[in-house]
């Protein structure tokens, strides 16, 4: 097994029955230690022959442990060695001949200073109607009718907000308890209410005219984005009555 500097993706509980994961399931977990990884990334290292998962007879990509490891690793690489995908697979590839090697610090050097790599991989948190089916597992008629009530849409060009992977898995996992997407139109409703409470407590920075100013706006959409959640979250627990991790 290939062996991964520190800060693993604690994979192993992502795991399915039998030790492999969908796309959709990766991702997630990914993003515990890289949030901006998307789907278009994982399958861009895919084509590069970084990693090579098992389809199954419909075409669906089946990741391994052993996979997943192998993803941390690369983007780790890339993140903190600043290190191009070339060097990355003769790095993987002489890790796993067992010859000891050591990374350097950064990436390649220009007039003696050092440069830090431009990923050669797609960036835009966004991914297709095809891979969000893929991803999450779901047929076309499961995702008309989430969409018919709401629980996702795509964007103005057709395409999906990457966290569209999220909701599919959660409303897809709950739909094995019985709960149908009719009945999710109220946590839709509560969160389009909070979306709009933290709007509005934004909106007065992203009008100013300072750039910086507007910029600030973005941070603490994302800071009240997250408190949001954690509230909603404690509001739940208090109201079930129940203790969760």
């Amino acid at each position: 097994m290939l062996q991964t500097p520190s800060g693993g993706a604690g994979h192993g509980t992502a795991a399915t029955d039998s030790g492999l994961m969908s796309i959709g399931t990766v991702l997630n977990v990914l993003r515990d230690e890289f949030p901006e990884v998307t789907i278009s990334k994982i399958r861009f290292l895919e084509s590069e022959g970084l990693i090579e998962p098992q389809r199954t007879p419909s075409g669906y990509r089946q990741f391994s442990a052993d996979d997943v490891e192998r993803l941390g690793h690369v983007l780790r690489m890339q993140r903190d060695h600043y290190l191009p995908l070339k060097v990355i697979r003769e790095h993987l590839d002489a890790i796993e001949r067992g010859e000891a090697v050591q990374l350097p610090v950064v990436g390649r050097q220009r007039d003696g200073e050092a440069v830090v790599e431009v990923s050669e991989a797609p960036t835009a948190a966004r991914i297709g109607r095809a891979e969000l089916l893929e991803a999450a597992e779901i047929c076309e008629r499961e995702l008309e009718e989430w969409e018919a009530y709401g629980l996702i849409a795509p964007l103005p060009d057709g395409a999906y907000d990457a966290e569209a992977v999220t909701v599919a898995s959660l409303v897809s996992e709950l739909g094995r308890f019985g709960i149908e997407p009719r009945h999710l139109r109220v946590m839709k409703a509560a969160a389009d209410r909070e979306a709009g409470l933290v709007d509005q407590v934004v909106a007065p920075l992203k009008r100013h005219r300072n750039p910086q100013t507007r910029a600030h706006a973005e941070a603490r959409t994302k800071e009240l984005a997250v408190l949001t959640v954690k509230l909603h979250a404690a509001l739940v627990k208090t109201a079930l009555g129940v203790r969760l991790p």
